[in-house]
């Protein structure tokens, strides 16, 4: 009996680059992210994840400096970002600091002790990168639309809003502004605490006045264009808690917040709320909770201010951005970081 006559073998193309795992961390004015993963198609799947509240600009308005008690927090989650990128073996990094070690006279200095204590090179990235990698990072959740459409990131420090043509395949950008109010700067220039509702109203009040001006010269640029933008799309831990206060979730879901539309008369009530309470009863809403009650609501103002200059009768939420943005250059580009 003859033998079966053999199979001729499949030849499956590999992309190399799927064994390689690379990594973004994002050292913002508030929080300390990291993202690990590898590509998969057009994409990628996200190995390992990390996130803490470290609040590296708390104090720097008054002091100009990144305060010991920062230092020590941010050292402390970078040690744990460092970790974990030595346990899944990554290829290729980049890690980007911002607002805080922008503005910060010891930025310098802080950079390299965090070099020295935990291996991770810090690279202060200007305000226009950072809003061009938030805009890379989650454009693709833009509503489908024709004309030109805003994405913003509000962060600890400063807020970036880009002005996008999205006619072609990938967005081009028109215009961007940075104005230097987040939720930790303008918390700190007009905290109200323990005081009645009138008081936090009026502080509130002042909070979107002072975002208002430093937003003027942009606001006159869309003006001028003579066609205002109607789609919006907002990337920050501000439009994800909102968003999730209007879907009232017992706790944070990112699979149902990123990707979420809401209507913009939604988010105006929830900021307005928010408001006018004290931050103990802010403190009790699940998605809020201790850490966000205090800050909350100078991203709702600077939001409020937003949709102000931008009359979208929607807002797109994003829980994605810098790190995205990272991770895709790196993947397609193969760029070396640290």
């Amino acid at each position: 009996m003859s033998p079966a006559p053999r199979r001729a073998a499949t030849r499956q193309t590999i992309d190399p680059r799927s064994r390689r795992t690379y990594a973004a961390l994002d050292l913002g004015t508030n929080n300390c992210r990291l993202l690990i993963a590898r590509p998969a198609g057009e994409g990628f799947v996200i190995v390992d994840a990390f996130s803490r509240i470290v609040r590296l600009g708390e104090g720097l308005a008054a002091s100009g400096r990144i305060s010991d008690a920062a230092v020590d927090r941010a050292i402390s989650a970078l040690g744990v970002c460092a970790e974990k990128l030595r346990r899944r073996h990554v290829h290729v990094a980049r890690s980007v600091a911002t607002e805080a070690c922008r503005r910060a006279s010891n930025g310098g200095e802080f950079i390299e002790r965090v070099r020295r204590e935990t291996g991770i090179m810090l690279d202060v990235i200007s305000a226009e990168e950072e809003a061009r990698l938030a805009v890379l990072g989650c454009h693709v959740l833009l509503e489908p639309g024709t004309g030109p459409a805003v994405i913003f990131d509000i962060g600890g420090g400063s807020t970036e809003v880009v002005l996008v043509d999205t006619a072609g395949p990938h967005p081009r950008t028109i215009d961007w502004f940075s104005a230097p109010w987040g939720v930790v700067s303008l918390t700190e220039v007009e905290e109200v605490a323990g005081t009645d509702e009138a008081a936090r109203l009026a502080a509130y009040a002042r909070m979107r006045a002072r975002v208002t001006a430093a937003f003027a010269p942009f606001a006159a640029r869309l003006a001028d264009s003579g066609k205002l933008p109607t789609r919006l799309l907002g990337t920050s831990g501000t439009v994800t808690t909102l968003a999730s206060v209007h879907l009232n979730l017992p706790s944070y879901d990112r699979r149902a917040v990123d990707g979420l539309i809401v209507p913009a008369t939604a988010m105006r009530d929830i900021s307005a709320r928010l408001a006018a309470q004290s931050i103990p009863e802010r403190a009790a809403i699940p998605c809020i909770g201790q850490e966000r009650a205090d800050l909350v609501v100078a991203g709702c103002a600077i939001l409020e201010c937003i949709m102000d200059i931008v009359p979208a009768p929607r807002l797109g939420v994003a829980d994605r951005g810098i790190r995205e943005g990272i991770l895709r250059t790196l993947m397609a580009h193969g760029e070396p970081g640290a």
